[in-house]
């Protein structure tokens, strides 16, 4: 189940293949980064001197390690731990989502909310009201810091724009995604909006937690695998 939230509350709720014609909800710029890439540094590879008169034994350069036969050695010795729990794929949006997701106030300043992503290392937060319901949601990328400004004669306006109140930067209405909606849903939506993850919230809207495309693609290279096409059916 989706929904969209807003200042005003729930403005839609049902599947993703409606969402496109909510007229807010519209395509986002996907963020760019905020800082040039530095040059790779190269690689020193050693190499072990040859043998000299006075040094007539080279010196001997251990073998890589065999990582199958370390792999085998470890699933033998986990038989002895007696039968694991089978492993059930990831298949929901509770299978993966963030809980305890960041989350900021609408009335918070700009820059004060830019140091708060940055400090818990985060690209976006929720934005809630003080009865912990969704009204928006804050990409990192939309706020300009005082420190990448070049220009002397932009400080003024970066002054105001640090000043302002989240609630003047932050993306909304935004879409919201239930707990036990197929992750395979969420994904399309992703794709279709350009937003770089959703926040989980009941039909009230209060905050429950955050899927974001880091949760999905860290679930697509851990274990035990990710399932977008088999699970429950999950009615809408």
């Amino acid at each position: 189940m989706f929904f969209v939230f807003g200042p005003s509350g729930q403005m839609y709720r049902g599947g993703p293949e409606n969402l496109a014609q909510i007229s807010p909800v519209r395509r986002v710029q996907r963020p760019q980064a905020l800082r040039t890439r530095t040059l790779d540094t190269p690689v020193e590879v050693f190499h072990p001197p040859a043998a000299t008169a006075a040094n007539t034994h080279p010196i001997s350069v251990p073998s890589p390690v065999n990582l199958r036969s370390q792999d085998a050695v470890s699933a033998y010795a986990q038989t002895g731990q007696g039968p694991q729990q089978a492993r059930q794929p990831l298949t929901l949006v509770s299978d993966v989502m963030t809980t305890s997701a960041l989350s900021v106030p609408p009335e918070e300043r700009v820059n004060d909310a830019w140091q708060t992503l940055a400090e818990h290392q985060v690209a976006q937060a929720p934005v809630v009201d003080a009865l912990g319901r969704v009204i928006g949601l804050l990409l990192r990328a939309d706020m300009a810091p005082l420190d990448l400004l070049p220009e002397p004669g932009a400080v003024k306006a970066a002054i105001e724009l640090a000043r302002r109140p989240v609630s003047e930067v932050m993306v909304s209405p935004v879409p919201t995604v239930t707990a036990d909606t197929e992750l395979r849903r969420v994904a399309a939506v992703l794709l279709d909006t350009g937003l770089p993850g959703l926040a989980v919230t009941d039909e009230a809207g209060v905050l429950a937690g955050f899927i974001s495309r880091s949760d999905i693609l860290r679930a697509v290279a851990a274990d035990p695998p990710l399932d977008l096409w088999s699970g429950p059916a999950v009615s809408l």
